[in-house]
């Protein structure tokens, strides 16, 4: 099938004049801010189809001042620019339009018809009809007509030819058009010369009562362009049905309550943080936001995989796209809606289909010297044949069939069908891909560093020695712990009833060493040991509660091990994999870690700059290390790896950092993700051995007079098809499934809490 340029050249064409799109008002006003003085925005070009496309936009960006990344997705018809903001807003718009395409702002799940695809099928149906009537005046020719009878079936087959030309024709000669008046040429330009000289030829031996004509050759060479093409689109938007079903997840709007009492429903996108919003039961939550009022349950299936309903109340956070199931809420705004967690994941959805690996650029090279080998070879063949035969018919014909059956489109597809594929399963099982390169280098990682806490356990210490301590301690300390967000906090007061009781004149938290409460005369501490002792000689250790410096309580605590961990590292190691942990955590926590999962290399006490350090002495081993770390410190880790991966609870920077993200509780995503890879890659080598194959026997067989036009349709067609259908298959695979029930979460006890 063929790839075109600019779908929107028609509509210039009948205007006469050049691409509309926004103003750079408009655009600064739609751009979002990003760190380090960098804007970022969207725009929806339709006229892009294929990689020269990509190429073409991706380069003329890149040379306007002030740009630091132009990137264009395929699939979704998107390109997104990054500029730094102090250069103010670059001629995006006035580029694209030099270049042939018309852009306009994208609009964030927006639902529209897809008039591509009705377009499509309509130029498929005329195609289809056309050329079979045709081939039924051909067959009564074939059959012996001769002279005057043969001449009418000539002529009514060029009648019948025509709109299907002028109607079906019109979606690949627009692109050729466009491609041609701005000084370019692109795939189509070969086809539409292809199909126009097959006609005018014919016309010219029915003109002149010549005995072939191959009108039957034209229409159906439309028809087999456009199954190819159809086929084309629609395997690309069944590829996408997993971002088109999460966009339908965000609310378009939501009723917001005003200081005065009034309320009023608003767009989603006006939306801005610090808004009150009334979210009844059975609407989903527009933007990042948290519980201010009211009491429900939660459907979180989106952010954690589960589809137990979670219980929420005021202070709760809640995640754009999660459906109230039961109460009325009011919640409070925390992010606008293109920084929500929803607006996140479409984002890295999308972004895993736009990468670059280094097969797509091998495709892409190769598909952009397409055009001038091809005309070349075109030209050639037909010079060729002159030479030999003397005849130009049959030279014509032979350079005709040339430029049908190289077109490149299955080596352009090779590439990112199957990227999509991947991403689309990835996303099914938990798994965000930032980038369809990623895949690439994470198939060919070696050795795999886990960061300890946040990462290979959850993070959430729980108490063990509640049994053991007096009823009215317990309380206390939990009613102190209440007033900090410490996991050690936490996990006390979630440990303890009866805590309204106590009440105290001041409570102060001291960073790094606990909390001290005021009562009266009393002053209790609760935190380390030596800090919450004043310093006195005792054997206690751990978490302490004291009265003035005399103990009243110690505390246990133990953390658990992320759900997954050890059957993941069993088959990474089975597979050959290195496996190391490196911690920030005490000698003893990271210990006991290490046991628990049979990690014989585990190194405590790293700094993130060690981390770093550490990566960078296994790159020099000439190793392949995939990073995967949660917390702010693992940040510069995740980014100097190969390759990295990070758990949704993971900080911003450290998501940031990442290549990938897996949004499920369970760390069975690291070798599910490992063998979906490589899988990938498998598919990508076979699909361009396929379409370099294809080359290899078709273009001789062309060049040595073996094709007509009407066979090199079929061909061409057919190996773009056997490639999709072949990178599908990785859709379509049984894959391991992170959804099903967790394996439980071992625990191991610690004297103290295991910090990150």
């Amino acid at each position: 099938m063929s790839c075109c340029a600019p779908a929107a050249e028609e509509a210039l064409l009948l205007t006469g004049g050049a691409p509309k799109g926004p103003s750079r008002e408009e655009m600064a006003l739609s751009s979002r801010v990003l760190p380090g003085g960098v804007r970022q925005i969207d725009l929806s070009v339709p006229g892009i189809h294929c990689g020269g496309c990509m190429a073409n936009i991706e380069s003329g960006l890149g040379k306007l001042d002030g740009i630091e990344y132009a990137r264009v997705n395929l699939s979704t018809k998107r390109v997104s620019v990054r500029w730094r903001d102090d250069a103010g807003v670059p001629a995006i718009v006035d580029t694209l339009a030099k270049l042939g395409y018309e852009s306009h702002l994208f609009e964030q799940g927006a639902d529209e018809k897809d008039e591509t695809l009705a377009e499509l099928i309509r130029g498929l149906g005329i195609a289809g009809f056309a050329a079979a009537n045709i081939m039924l005046l051909s067959v009564s020719v074939w059959s012996g007509a001769e002279d005057a009878t043969r001449d009418l079936f000539h002529w009514i087959s060029a009648l019948i030819a025509l709109p299907a030309l002028a109607y079906s024709g019109r979606i690949f000669f627009r692109s050729a058009w466009g491609a041609l008046r701005n000084g370019r040429t692109n795939m189509d330009v070969p086809i539409s010369i292809g199909v126009l000289l097959a006609y005018g030829m014919s016309l010219y031996e029915t003109a002149n009562s010549g005995p072939h004509a191959y009108f039957d050759a034209s229409a159906s060479l439309l028809f087999f362009l456009l199954i190819g093409r159809t086929l084309d689109h629609v395997m690309r938007e069944r590829a996408r049905v997993a971002v088109k079903g999460l966009a339908r997840l965000a609310a378009r709007g939501a009723t917001v309550l005003y200081p005065d009492g009034s309320n009023a429903y608003l767009p989603v996108g006006d939306i801005k943080p610090g808004m009150q919003i009334m979210l009844a039961a059975g609407e989903r939550v527009p933007v990042d936001a948290r519980v201010v009022k009211g009491r429900s349950e939660l459907d979180c299936a989106i952010v954690s995989g589960e589809s137990d309903p979670v219980a929420v109340e005021p202070g709760a956070v809640l995640r754009a796209g999660t459906l109230n199931l039961t109460g009325p809420l009011t919640i409070e705004a925390t992010a606008v809606a293109e920084d929500s967690f929803l607006a996140e994941m479409l984002r890295l959805m999308e972004a895993a289909e736009s990468g670059r690996s280094g097969y797509r650029r091998i495709a892409d090279r190769a598909s952009a010297l397409y055009a001038p080998v091809v005309h070349l070879t075109a030209f050639l063949a037909f010079l060729g044949w002159i030479a030999i035969s003397g005849d130009a018919y049959l030279a014509i014909t032979i350079a005709i069939a040339v430029l049908i059956i190289t077109c490149p489109c299955a080596l352009g597809l090779a590439v990112p069908i199957v990227q999509v594929a991947a991403a689309r399963r990835l996303f099914e099982n938990g798994i965000m891909v930032k980038d369809g390169s990623a895949m690439e280098r994470l198939a060919e990682i070696d050795t795999v560093v886990f960061d300890k806490t946040g990462t290979l356990t959850l993070g959430m210490p729980r108490l063990t020695n509640a049994r053991d301590v007096p009823a009215a301690a317990l309380s206390l300390a939990s009613a102190i712990a209440v007033h900090s967000r410490h996991p050690i906090s936490r996990a006390l007061a979630d440990a303890a009833v009866g805590t309204g009781k106590w009440t105290f004149d001041a409570v102060e938290e001291v960073p790094g060493f606990g909390l001290e409460a005021r009562r009266g005369n009393d002053v209790y501490r609760l935190g380390r040991a030596e800090w919450a002792l004043h310093g006195k000689s005792n054997t206690a250790s751990g978490t302490i509660l004291s009265k003035n410096g005399a103990p009243q309580a110690e505390f246990r605590f133990e953390d658990q091990l992320r759900a997954g961990a050890a059957a993941a590292i069993a088959q990474l190691k089975d597979k050959g994999i290195e496996v190391e942990i490196l911690s920030g955590d005490r000698a003893e926590a990271v210990a006991n870690v290490a046991s628990a999962l049979g990690v014989d290399k585990a190194k405590a006490g790293v700094l993130p700059s060690g981390k770093v350090e550490r990566l960078e002495q296994l790159k020099a081993e000439g190793r392949k290390v995939l990073m995967v770390g949660d917390g702010l410190n693992d940040a510069p880790a995740l980014a100097a790896a190969h390759v990295s991966i990070a758990p949704a609870s993971a900080a911003d920077i450290g998501r940031s950092a990442a290549d990938f993200v897996f949004l499920r509780e369970s760390l069975s995503a690291i070798p599910l993700t490992l063998a979906t890879s490589k899988e990938a890659n498998r598919l990508i080598r076979q699909n361009l051995v396929l379409a370099v194959m294809y080359n290899a026997i078709a273009v001789p067989i062309a060049l040595l007079g073996y094709v007509t036009p009407l066979v090199a349709a079929l061909a061409m067609s057919g190996s773009s098809v056997i490639v999709i259908a072949n990178g599908l298959r990785l859709g379509t695979g049984r894959a391991a499934r992170s959804d099903k029930p967790a394996e439980p979460s071992p625990a191991f006890p610690s004297k103290e809490a295991i910090a990150s």
